[in-house]
């Protein structure tokens, strides 16, 4: 086959190659990145294929390859070597270390918000929290379901209004 011929058949191929290159990047301009370099490979490397194998098959390869590699550079170049005495690879992306101190002060500033919620707002609020439903909420406190409804919604208001520091 020559060069020519070859480049014809790639070519026709690219449409179909186009879809799998979106489904491994999940971006339009990397996908048309890896379609050009997997054509590019293909194209220098077509004294490998071999005639009346699938042409196809062979650039889904290149294709997949292409892509595996160019993302294992991608977290190599996210990683860096220590070079002190002990020679620790760490990973620059995942080294955040968490306690728990933020979620312990959202937690108590919500208690003390829904402690300082009338009565009549807080009850209907806990037992809806707790995971009785409406019709239980206002069998339980012989209300009518309406009233349990707008008591909640109220709650919720109050809440909103008192925990606005932590809207975003």
């Amino acid at each position: 086959m020559t060069a020519l011929e070859f480049g014809y058949r790639i070519e026709n191929l690219t449409s179909s190659l186009k879809p799998y290159a979106l489904k491994l990047t999940k971006d339009g301009e990397d996908a048309n990145d890896l379609l050009q370099e997997t054509v590019f490979k293909a194209y220098n490397n077509r004294d490998k294929f071999q005639d009346g194998t699938n042409l196809k098959a062979w650039m889904y390869t290149i294709m997949r390859n292409t892509f595996i590699t160019n993302y294992q550079r991608m977290v190599r170049r996210n990683t860096f070597i220590d070079t002190t005495e002990n020679n620790h690879f760490i990973n620059s992306s995942g080294s955040v270390i968490e306690n728990n101190a933020k979620g312990n002060f959202v937690m108590r500033d919500i208690k003390a918000s829904i402690d300082s919620l009338k009565d009549i707002h807080k009850v209907p609020f806990t037992l809806y929290f707790r995971g009785f439903k409406y019709h239980e909420i206002a069998e339980k406190l012989n209300i009518p379901i309406g009233t349990v409804k707008n008591r909640i919604h109220i709650a919720r208001k109050e809440l909103k209004k008192g925990l606005k520091v932590y809207a975003n």
